[in-house]
C-alpha cells in the first residue's frame, strides 16, 4: 500500500500571514491523521516562512502516524532531527531562498556528505530518505550512501503530464525501478495532485510513500479536507 503523507506546511503558511494561530496547525495535523493520512510532512525552512522549528517540537508527541521531516541538512536541521527522532528524513537540497524545492540533489558530486549526513541519521534509527531526480546514476550514488529510500521529484512529471502523461513517467518508472533493484524504497512527490496522482501510482504501484501538500490544501478548500485526503487515498488504491 502507498501511504498519503500530508505536507501542512501551507497551513502554517495561512496561520503565518496573519500571526497568531488561526488556522491551528496541531489542530490540522490531529485532523489529517482522523480523516486517514497515512502520514504528515514538515518542512521548516531556515527563515520559517511556513512550518517553525517550534511546531516540529509541538507535532511531534502529538503524530501518531508516520511524521517526516524534510530539508537540508544543516547543524540546526540535523539538529533538531536527532532530538526530535521522526519516522522519516528526507533530505533536501534546497537553497536558503528558493520558495519551494525546485532540484533533487546530485548524489554523485555530494557523495561524501549525504553519505555522513545518512550514517548520523540512521544512527538513531531514523529511516532517510534522498530527494532525487529521476536520473539512473543519481539513484545508484542514493544506494551507496547507504539511504534507506529517495524521494521522487515529481514537478517535472506533473508540467507535462497534460502534454503526454506517457512520456512523461517513463523516467520516472525506469528510475523507481533501478532503485527498487538496489534495495531502495521509493517515495515521490511535489506537485501532485488528483488529475495526475493515480496514473504516477498505476505506473509505480511499489510507492512506498507519497507526499503531498499545495495541490491537496488548494483542493480542500473547495471540497473539506475530509472528502480531499479521502479522494487522494482513492487515488492510491
Amino acid at each position: 500500500m502507498t501511504k498519503l503523507s500530508v505536507n501542512v506546511n501551507k497551513i502554517a503558511t495561512l496561520r503565518n500571514a496573519r500571526g497568531g494561530n488561526l488556522p491551528n496547525v496541531l489542530k490540522v495535523t490531529l485532523d489529517c491523521e482522523s480523516f486517514g493520512a497515512e502520514g504528515i510532512t514538515v518542512h521548516p525552512r531556515p527563515d520559517e516562512r511556513h512550518i517553525r522549528y517550534s511546531d516540529v517540537y509541538e507535532l511531534r508527541p502529538a503524530v501518531s502516524t508516520e511524521f517526516n521531516i524534510e530539508g537540508y541538512p544543516s547543524e540546526k536541521f540535523l539538529d533538531m532531527v536527532l532530538k526530535v527522532k521522526p519516522t522519516q528524513v528526507t533530505l533536501v537540497p534546497d537553497a536558503h531562498d528558493v520558495i519551494t524545492s525546485n532540484a533533487g540533489w546530485d548524489t554523485k558530486l555530494n557523495f561524501d556528505f549525504l553519505s555522513k549526513v545518512v550514517d548520523l541519521c540512521k544512527s538513531a534509527n531514523i529511516r532517510t530518505s534522498i530527494f532525487v531526480e529521476p536520473d539512473l546514476e543519481i539513484v545508484e550514488f542514493a544506494a551507496k550512501t547507504g539511504a534507506d529510500r529517495i524521494e521522487l521529484y515529481t514537478e517535472p512529471y506533473a508540467v507535462q503530464y497534460h502534454q503526454d502523461r506517457k512520456a512523461a513517467i517513463a523516467p520516472f518508472v525506469k528510475a523507481a525501478e533501478h532503485a527498487r533493484s538496489l534495495g531502495l524504497g521509493v517515495n515521490a512527490g511535489h506537485d501532485l495532485s488528483l488529475e495526475n496522482l493515480r496514473f504516477l501510482h498505476e505506473n509505480i504501484p511499489f510507492l512506498s510513500e507519497v507526499s503531498i501538500g499545495h495541490c491537496l490544501i488548494c483542493d480542500a478548500l473547495y471540497l473539506g479536507l475530509k472528502e480531499t485526503i479521502k479522494q487522494y487515498k482513492e487515488c492510491l488504491k
